[in-house]
């Protein structure tokens, strides 16, 4: 979700994702919510970290709770290395309607961190 909302609030940055337990794909219930709002991430990858380790990055950051720890070092150069902690919401259980929400609770809460983060950190370096 973080990657659709970078791209979406400018076309010039390039946005990649991965993760430290890939599945090479997406979950169907975080392209809805995206969908929900306009963005289609249904393209998008679930790619391993490794694909990207060798390559040189501005920003790194880190999502997930455990993803901060389990990260594995960028030896090449990597400006800025965060970590912006989100819920997961594939890890909800309950009901339906709990679980919908939980993915709408968390998306609602990437867009208004990763906004802030463009708006002050990556737009003015463009």
């Amino acid at each position: 979700m973080a990657h659709g909302f970078l791209q979406s609030f400018d076309k010039r940055i390039n946005v990649q994702s991965a993760g430290t337990e890939a599945s090479g794909k997406l979950n169907e219930k975080a392209v809805a919510a995206m969908k929900e709002i306009g963005i289609d991430i249904s393209h998008h990858t679930s790619d391993p970290v490794d694909k990207y380790l060798n390559d040189e990055w501005d920003y790194v950051i880190t999502v997930c709770g455990g993803a901060n720890e389990t990260c594995p070092a960028f030896m090449g150069k990597v400006k800025h290395r965060l970590h912006i902690g989100f819920d997961d919401p594939s890890h909800a259980t309950g009901t339906d309607e709990f679980i919908w929400s939980e993915f709408i609770r968390v998306r609602d809460e990437i867009k208004a961190a990763f906004y802030q983060l463009y708006t002050n950190d990556i737009k003015p370096q463009i």
